[in-house]
């Protein structure tokens, strides 16, 4: 929880310093804007490995393959690199850039979920046989 409070105070801190040099230089208001998106990433570092911990043990317990799972973790760090990339794209008002972000993490969401789709659609074909 202390967490969140530390994230949301760099944030806002990275959000007022970026808005003060945006007038003067625009280009350095992005590049603070990336440093804290970046700071961030590593403050949470500790807590998405605590978390892929976590989803590691409920896989183990449920008996299932590990291969079933890497496809949603993948798709899952795909939609927040595309959420991110997606926001500082239009951000530096660059909304067309932001839409070719998006279509590619679609494709490449679609791209990873493959084997699992796979693993579904040959679960079905083995039942109504």
């Amino acid at each position: 929880m202390e967490q969140v409070f530390q994230v949301t105070g760099l944030c806002v801190v990275g959000a007022l310093l970026a808005l003060v040099l945006k007038k003067g230089s625009p280009e350095l208001a992005l590049l603070l804007a990336l440093a804290a998106v970046a700071a961030v990433l590593l403050f949470l570092a500790g807590a998405l490995g605590e978390l892929l911990e976590f989803l590691r043990e409920v896989g183990a317990a449920s008996g299932l393959s590990e291969d079933l799972f890497i496809p949603l973790y993948k798709t899952a760090g795909i939609a927040l690199v595309v959420k991110a990339g997606g926001s500082l794209c239009r951000d530096a008002g660059e909304s067309a850039l932001a839409s070719a972000v998006e279509t590619a993490g679609t494709v490449c969401a679609l791209l990873v979920s493959l084997p699992l789709l796979r693993a579904v659609l040959a679960l079905l074909l083995e039942l109504t046989r």
